[in-house]
């Protein structure tokens, strides 16, 4: 799989040191034309997952070959690299990681010097390079170098703590509530940073599939039915004595959030975004948010309650989601799938940010996270999958847009990343996916039979 994600695979067929080294050749390759008279520094990290050091390893060998000097920060979640990309002045990264696929995948991701994703056009002359496997290696005495740098996980935390006003900001009044969390770090590079920050705004912890052993305590996409064990924990909690604020769960790099509310109910990752655009907005009154177009209607609905706030919408992800919060100077923006971006902090989703926003957002509070979520706008959101293989591969995915451009060509419609329909009670959205070899169609409405009447809808029309 090659996008503006970077590269996925399945570990030991189509993701080998040997295709990690090519892609991470091409991407050192192109930094080389960008930057002269000097070595190009690049931040590497990986996120955890069990098998993951020979990739990096390659990873970091053809950096060097091709001439860049390579800080490599160890398993560090994937903000974690965007942060240190800036703190350190390097003129890009790499994090080895397949983010919430399963175990068997990994992958490679690209992060340029401002520490986001690069545009489309630039993802697409690094995937070109790696294509025609056109590598500029080094001449010997321009090798680079390979350092390591053990602080990265302080420097994230520190950053967040600052962002939000320092020890006497949200730091401060999460401290005075003395809130307890139970967090899910499924086993993967969010264990280390993940803790840090919940004991640095004085939180007290209950950490499951904390041990960084790279062996996922469960299916990893942080969803419903693959956080049962974080539910249970909360109630457990709860039911044994010990008030639960919440209950956190980070994806394998740790770039999404989902959150579990005091009663041990899965609120949705759709929440977590808008949580945090609340407090965001709350703490720095309006401002320009951003989201991709297939990110509940609810963030539009609360920025409306800052008048001045406005929500750019976006292709599906984060490199997209951040060109449109630069121009516009936002303070936060994300996506649906528990992505929170805080570019003071760093341009990638980042779950330490998520974490810190809504736990200021109940320290704020005299109510619960269950009330504060009831009180939110509500929709219903389905979210389906469609295997390629089964459906004719990504063609049938070409020709199904079309049809469903022509079949409601009387909607309002928006074809920057597939088709996303608009109906006057809810919208629906079809679109091929960027890391995994799907297609999604994605509904939202007052209810959930609507929403999946427009799945159905959109799939009959679609020729799906």
């Amino acid at each position: 799989m090659l996008s503006v994600s970077g590269a996925r695979g399945i570990v030991g067929r189509t993701m080998t040191p040997v295709v990690a080294a090519t892609f991470a050749g091409a991407f050192g390759s192109h930094i080389r034309t960008l930057v002269r008279g000097r070595r190009p520094r690049l931040v590497v990290a990986r996120d955890g997952r069990y098998g993951g050091e020979s990739l990096a390893r390659a990873v970091q060998g053809a950096l060097a070959s091709v001439g860049c000097d390579v800080v490599d920060i160890g398993v560090a979640m994937t903000p974690t690299v965007g942060l240190m990309i800036r703190a350190l002045g390097a003129d890009g990264g790499m994090a080895v990681t397949a983010s919430h696929n399963p175990i068997e995948w990994n992958g490679l991701k690209c992060l340029d010097g401002d520490g986001l994703a690069p545009p489309k056009p630039v993802a697409e002359a690094i995937i070109a390079r790696f294509r025609a496997a056109d590598i500029a290696f080094a001449l010997p005495l321009d090798i680079g170098s390979i350092t390591t740098d053990a602080g990265a996980n302080e420097r994230h935390v520190a950053r967040v703590v600052e962002v939000l006003g320092g020890a006497a900001g949200a730091a401060a009044r999460i401290r005075a509530r003395g809130l307890h969390v139970v967090l899910d770090s499924v086993n993967a590079s969010g264990c280390v940073g993940g803790r840090m920050m919940l004991d640095a705004l004085g939180c007290g912890v209950t950490h499951i599939h904390g041990e960084m052993t790279g062996i996922f305590g469960h299916t990893p996409e942080p969803t419903a039915e693959n956080l049962v064990g974080l539910a249970d924990t909360v109630r457990a909690a709860r039911d044994a004595g010990t008030p639960v604020a919440c209950g956190f769960a980070q994806d394998p790099d740790a770039d999404r959030l989902a959150i579990v509310d005091e009663n041990g109910r899965y609120i949705g990752e759709e929440y977590t975004l808008v949580l945090a655009a609340q407090r965001m907005l709350e703490l720095r009154g309006p401002f320009a948010l951003a989201a991709n177009l297939s990110t509940s209607r609810m963030i539009d609905d609360i920025a409306a309650r800052f008048p001045g706030a406005v929500v750019h919408r976006t292709a599906v992800g984060e490199a997209n989601v951040v060109g449109a919060l630069k121009p516009a100077k936002g303070l936060l923006g994300g996506e649906g799938n528990g992505g929170v971006i805080v570019p003071e902090v760093c341009w990638v989703r980042d779950s330490l940010s998520a974490m810190a926003l809504v736990l200021d957002l109940l320290a704020s509070r005299s109510e619960p996270l269950s009330r504060i979520v009831d009180a939110m706008p509500r929709y219903a959101i389905e979210k389906t999958k469609l295997d390629l293989a089964a459906i004719g591969g990504l063609p049938a995915v070409e020709g199904a847009l079309a049809r469903l451009k022509t079949a409601f060509a009387g909607e309002r419609l928006n074809d920057a990343d597939g088709v996303r329909v608009d109906f006057a009670d809810g919208w629906v959205h079809l679109r091929a996916s960027n890391t995994e070899p799907i297609a999604r169609v994605i509904a939202e409405a007052p209810t959930r039979e609507r929403a999946r009447e427009l799945i159905a809808l959109c799939s009959k029309a679609a020729g799906l």
